[in-house]
């Protein structure tokens, strides 16, 4: 009998990944649980495991090709029984019902045998803007109809960054959903529809179109050498979540020049130390632990803004994003719970998380959830930069590089080792006089390492 394997939910309602390479291929025996191939979200590269014990028969997608969830992905010949898991009966068939396949630990929920999530059904607001109404009223005769101020709808399926772009273009996602059916609703797709509703220029007479003056940007170049890279993976989402972030949180960055030569001077004393000769801790470990410290004084930037609810929502643990440069594109995952690690411990986390990060093995369930992050552009040699934050954080710090300058030292000019911070922050949560203190107390501690002794 054959079974179909489809695209499974692999986290935070993702709409689709794209295969990156397969493991197996028809004809080949697997074992329950034996990975079949590795597909790229949009925030990591993870292993499909088998649902199934049996011989693949079909390969539905290609190495580089892009898969929604819910679609065939791969069908297995499954022996020793008339009806496979996940297999149709003639009269599942015939009423295009669907038997619900195995659900992956790990991997989401499993699909309902509806094909689509059940949400919380929305009441239409009450009132609608005269532009949404004339657009509904000269919509195609299959867009969805205009709903009544008693009428109660359901949102059409999409993710954050999908709806606030069609916010932004002033695009009702209901007139979208209308076009691509029961499936989730993407930027290809807005703007597929923008072009065809709102994208004709009007007839005015007398009025010059500059279309007929400037040629098209696709003839600027032509004849000339280019590469075109594709926009997906993790590019695909970190454009997506930058672009969310910057228009959405008012970003504020400051700055603070700290003296560290205590701490390079201490980081010294480690190498020596026969007992740290398994453990490699630098200055990011330090920062890190600082980071920690000052965090506990400051529960502003460990907090996030809850819009739908009106609420600041601050945490009582201190989930660390690490901003890793990988060959995909930019990640962050976070070290969880850092708050309750020694130095040692943040510093063995910190060198685990960049290996994995740079083999891109890093789970999607480590992107998630970070409560405040730290860039170390300090390893580019760079100083100093106004980092974005990431959707749903209040802080990040970038970490500038080491260098050795003139500085004023009691009452002397002496070469120290010097850093400068960069700290961007939410004004919407954090007041500037905050975040000067918090970027202070981190400071202290790297003048002066003995001061952890003093912070809880």
């Amino acid at each position: 009998m054959i079974a179909e394997f489809r695209l499974p939910d692999l986290g935070e309602g993702l709409a689709e990944a794209e295969v990156v390479q397969w493991l197996v291929a028809p004809g080949d025996e697997v074992a329950l649980n034996q990975t079949l191939a590795e597909v790229e979200t949009a925030k990591a590269v993870v292993e499909l495991p088998s649902p199934y014990e049996g011989r693949v028969t079909v390969l539905h997608a290609e190495a580089g090709e892009t898969v929604p969830v819910g679609a065939p992905l791969i069908a297995f010949d499954v022996a020793g029984s008339d009806e496979a898991p996940g297999a149709l009966t003639p009269s599942e068939e015939a009423r295009g019902e669907e038997k619900a396949q195995p659900n992956l630990v790990g991997y989401g929920a499993a699909p309902s045998s509806a094909g689509r999530p059940a949400r919380r059904a929305r009441r239409a607001a009450a009132t609608h803007r005269a532009v949404d109404t004339a657009v509904l009223e000269a919509a195609p005769h299959d867009a969805a109809p205009r709903a009544s101020v008693e009428t109660t709808v359901e949102r059409p399926r999409s993710t954050p960054p999908v709806r606030a772009y069609a916010k932004r273009l002033g695009v009702d996602l209901a007139l979208v959903a209308a076009v691509v059916g029961d499936r989730a609703i993407t930027r290809d797709d807005i703007e597929d529809y923008e072009r065809r509703v709102g994208g004709t220029a009007p007839d005015v007479a007398g009025v010059t179109v500059i279309e007929d003056i400037v040629p098209p940007a696709s003839t600027l170049h032509e004849g000339r050498r280019e590469t075109r890279v594709p926009i997906r993976g993790v590019r695909k989402h970190t454009a997506a979540a930058m672009v969310e972030s910057a228009f959405t949180a008012p970003h504020v960055t400051v700055f603070h020049t700290v003296d560290v030569t205590a701490t390079m001077e201490l980081l010294s004393s480690f190498k020596e130390d026969r007992a740290l000769a398994g453990h490699r801790i630098g200055p990011l470990s330090v920062v890190a632990k600082a980071v920690c410290l000052a965090l506990g004084r400051a529960p502003e930037l460990n907090a996030r803004w809850d819009a739908e609810s009106g609420e600041i929502v601050r945490y009582d643990y201190v989930d660390l994003g690490i901003a890793a440069a990988t060959e995909r594109g930019l990640i962050v995952p976070h070290i969880r719970d850092a708050q309750t690690l020694t130095l040692l411990e943040l510093a063995d986390a910190l060198g685990s998380l960049a290996s994995t990060a740079r083999s891109g093995r890093t789970s999607p369930a480590e992107l998630l959830g970070g409560t405040f992050s730290i860039s170390n552009i300090g390893v580019f040699g760079v100083d100093a930069g106004t980092p974005i934050l990431p959707p749903g954080q209040s802080g990040i710090l970038a970490v500038g590089a080491v260098r050795r300058q003139p500085w004023e030292y009691r009452g002397e000019i002496a070469l120290r080792q010097m850093m400068t911070l960069s700290l961007s922050f939410d004004h919407r949560l954090v007041d500037g006089a905050e975040g000067a203190r918090f970027l202070r107390d981190v400071a202290d501690v790297l003048e002066q390492p003995g001061r952890a002794m003093l912070l809880r």
